[in-house]
């Protein structure tokens, strides 16, 4: 059955995008990990299941924003995200190459059971909301569209094996579902990771 065993999230007949060339006719299982050692500090490599590159993200060293650079594997620039300052709760912002905000993923304490949302304009010009919902610190999560109510994407550290969890890295898998932009689903994962370490002082 492999890592996608029971995982097998429904296929979106119209994509959700914001970097097209992203989006799969069928199931994708991305695999995070964060480069502790990193001289640049919070860094992640971004990875398909079967080892394949698809992301390099490099964290700032010293920024009060925490501004991280987002490349696809041939080492194109493709967006940013940041930490907005002047807000009560946590708010990260997806950005372009031009630092225009493209989405934002804030804390939500008014949805029951929705740890986050994450809002923006597809590639096709509809307004989309994501909300994130699950524990966090037991590193199970969905991603789930607003509108439809059908899961986007399933955050699981449990699809690892114990060779990935090594050195405290944070290491987890992500199933994203046909149709949906794996690295936008990629960079949420990483503003949510990024809220939930915050919240624990870390």
């Amino acid at each position: 059955m492999g890592i996608l065993g029971h995982h097998n999230l429904e296929p979106f007949a119209e994509p959700i995008a914001l970097f097209e060339q992203f989006v799969a006719k069928e199931p994708q299982t991305l695999v995070l990990r964060e480069k502790v050692l990193s001289a640049s500090g919070d860094s992640f490599d971004v990875k398909l299941a079967n080892g394949d590159p698809i992301l390099k993200v490099h964290g700032a060293w010293v920024s009060l924003s925490g501004r991280k650079k987002v490349e696809d594997a041939h080492g194109k620039h493709l967006f940013d995200i940041v930490r907005e300052l002047l807000h009560v709760h946590a708010t990260y912002a997806i950005e372009d190459t031009h630092r225009e905000k493209i989405c934002e993923v804030k804390s939500n304490l008014t949805l029951l059971g929705s740890k986050a949302t994450a809002t923006f304009t597809d590639s096709n010009g509809k307004a989309v909301i994501f909300n994130i919902k699950g524990g966090w610190f037991d590193r199970t999560a969905d991603i789930v569209d607003h509108k439809s109510g059908k899961t986007v994407a399933r955050i699981d550290r449990k699809l690892l094996s114990g060779r990935d969890l090594v050195f405290g890295q944070q290491t987890y898998a992500v199933v994203v579902a046909p149709g949906v932009d794996a690295a936008l689903i990629a960079a949420l994962c990483i503003c949510f990771d990024e809220k939930n370490n915050e919240e624990r002082g870390e």
